[in-house]
């Protein structure tokens, strides 16, 4: 077994366990039914019992149904019905309220897989993952470039650069999670970075 994949399999027995010992919560069970979730659980337990999956395999059971799950947290960016900073405001107190509630494992598999695939020849399992972070990078954006087309926003503001630091921010609160960092906190940082944007809209 290549070095870099030993590296990478060394991941997977946490993330595994990340899921299968998952207490469902209120966001789980509006984004799957409890079929589905039976389903998943039996999928990856026979995965981890009976040996038959691959690590690269079972990693990516896992993020399959993280996807279609937990990371369901920020789909509201791309709701039109929302607000632009209401939309963005939703998507961060969600995504960080979702990392430290009771059941979940600290941090999110999306924001951290950036560092699941330490060589080129495995990027392509943590693809999924990377697809989910473009999405919500392009989510961020979207929002912001609403609320210029609204003129909610002044003219004059960099829009890549406000963008790119919203979705800095959201991304660092997973390492914030898994150092303990409590959701009191967080929220507080919310309300301090939602600033920014009351700093550039239009008078």
């Amino acid at each position: 077994m290549p070095a870099a994949f030993q590296h990478f399999a060394g991941h997977i027995g946490a993330v595994a366990a990340h899921l299968l010992g998952l207490e469902f919560t209120q966001a789980t069970v509006a984004a799957t039914t409890d079929g589905q979730r039976r389903n998943a659980d039996a999928g990856l337990a026979q995965l981890l019992e009976t040996g038959k999956g691959s690590a690269v395999s079972l990693f990516q059971e896992c993020a399959q149904r993280y996807l279609a799950t937990y990371a369901q947290v920020t789909e509201c960016l791309w709701n039109l019905d929302l607000p632009p900073r209401q939309a963005l405001e939703q998507a961060l107190r969600q995504s960080a309220r979702m990392q430290c509630e009771d059941g979940h494992p600290k941090g999110c598999m999306v924001g951290l897989a950036v560092m699941s695939a330490p060589s080129a020849e495995l990027a392509q399992v943590t693809a999924p993952l990377n697809r989910s972070r473009a999405r919500t990078r392009a989510g961020i954006a979207d929002c912001v470039s609403r609320a210029l087309d609204a003129g909610e926003l002044r003219q004059d503001v960099d829009a890549q650069g406000l963008s790119v630091m919203f979705d800095s921010f959201l991304v660092g609160l997973s390492t914030l999670a898994r150092d303990n960092i409590g959701i009191e906190a967080m929220e507080r940082a919310i309300t301090q970075v939602m600033r920014l944007w009351d700093s550039s809209v239009a008078v």
